[in-house]
């Protein structure tokens, strides 16, 4: 009998799974044994603390003077708004596409979101914006799913009315702008250390600035009680001011998510080089079907996105869900923002907003925009499988 004969038939290669996070370096690992053996896990305990140290990192990695790690880009936008200082009531405009944490983070810091229509790109509608931002004390520029809006026209417009832009970065580490870092442009950057983000720690998150005032004073809200601002690389003249004129919304990070963060680090320009080759050769692929468009990036911009986003078009609503379930079956979970149930990216389900709004724009974008994950770990060949049943799916659903 020939070797032919007996050998096992080749197992079937399995589908990529798409929805877990890339593993954490071995260096983290190392470092936080090294913690929990100390026990230090207070980001004030020590003077060099790894949160100390992931803001040094960070800031020189950004080109900017400051950054304070905090327990979630969501504590870092609503710090963000209230370092700057607005009174209570304050309007700030965002996208009506963002994550509920947005808007969240404003009526938390007693603000009121003014929502503005997103087109069929993801993007903030100018014409919206230019309509509303008169009556509007700051901006929020949520680069949702990694799609940056214009940001020349929309910093033009705000220095015009001398408001403050903070830039939502939660999905665009590592994206650029003109060649600049996104989350350098606004007065303030938030960053996103989620799981599914480029830098995973679970939770947590970042703040960026040059404003010596802004950052002072979120770190002494952030929870630096009595003289633990020492232990920030900042201006001690700006904290010193503030000592003990500001309430302390305890938002600090831990020692154990900044040790996550500063291992990965290294790892951040490789996964936003893998990421955009990953995106751009499915997007491609998805691009040959006549049910579907994936938006382009604007001429200015250079994403680094690690999930994509596409339209169904010519498609009914039973269509879609059936190809929503179609894809999941597949073993790709496809969100479809406005038909998946109380989702939190659909502006109608934030019932919390003190103003209601009506944006059809976005409203129809969102009944037809699908979003899939696309880790940048993943090799072509398992990107061609996530196309294979994105296609495929349609397929059925269309035959």
């Amino acid at each position: 009998m020939s070797l032919d004969a007996v050998r096992s038939p080749a197992a079937p290669v399995a589908f990529p799974k798409v929805h877990e996070a890339e593993g954490i370096p071995e260096a983290a690992r190392a470092e936080i044994e090294r913690i929990l053996a100390t026990g230090d896990l207070f980001r004030y305990t020590t003077e060099n603390s790894p949160c100390m140290l992931l803001e040094q990192e960070f800031a020189q990695m950004m080109g900017v003077k400051y950054a304070l790690a905090v327990s979630s880009c969501s504590a870092a936008l609503f710090l963000s708004l209230k370092a700057l200082d607005l009174p209570a009531g304050a309007r700030v405009a965002i996208p009506g596409f963002t994550f509920a944490a947005v808007p969240s983070s404003i009526v938390h810091a007693d603000c009121v979101p003014v929502l503005v229509e997103c087109g069929a790109d993801y993007r903030i509608c100018l014409d919206d914006l230019e309509a509303k931002i008169d009556s509007c004390d700051a901006i929020i520029v949520s680069h949702m799913r990694g799609h940056t809006s214009d940001m020349d026209a929309i910093m033009a417009m705000a220095a015009a009315r001398d408001i403050p832009v903070i830039e939502d970065a939660a999905h665009s580490l590592g994206t650029l702008w003109d060649g600049k870092k996104i989350g350098t442009l606004g007065r303030i950057g938030c960053f996103s250390f989620q799981s599914y983000k480029l830098l995973n720690a679970g939770e947590g998150g970042i703040l960026i600035t040059d404003d010596a005032e802004i950052v002072a004073r979120a770190i002494i809200m952030s929870g630096a009680y009595e003289h633990n601002w020492r232990k920030h690389d900042v201006v001690e003249e700006a904290c010193a001011r503030w000592q003990n004129k500001l309430p302390l919304y305890n938002l600090r990070l831990n020692t154990l998510s900044a040790a996550l963060v500063r291992a990965q680090l290294p790892e951040l320009d490789r996964r936003v080089s893998d990421g955009r080759r990953n995106h751009d050769y499915v997007a491609e692929r998805l691009n040959t079907s006549p049910y579907i468009t994936v938006p382009d990036a604007l001429p200015k911009e250079l994403r680094a996105p690690d999930s994509i986003q596409f339209n169904l078009t010519g498609l009914s609503e039973d269509q879609i869900r059936a190809y929503a379930k179609a894809t999941k079956e597949a073993g790709i979970t496809v969100q479809v923002f406005g038909l998946s149930m109380d989702n939190a990216r659909a502006f109608w389900n934030w019932e919390f907003l003190p103003e209601s709004f009506e944006l059809p724009r976005t409203r129809a974008m969102l009944m037809t925009a699908c979003d899939a994950r696309l880790p940048a770990r993943l090799t072509l060949a398992e990107c061609d499988m996530v196309a294979d049943a994105l296609l495929n799916a349609l397929g059925d659903v269309t035959a």
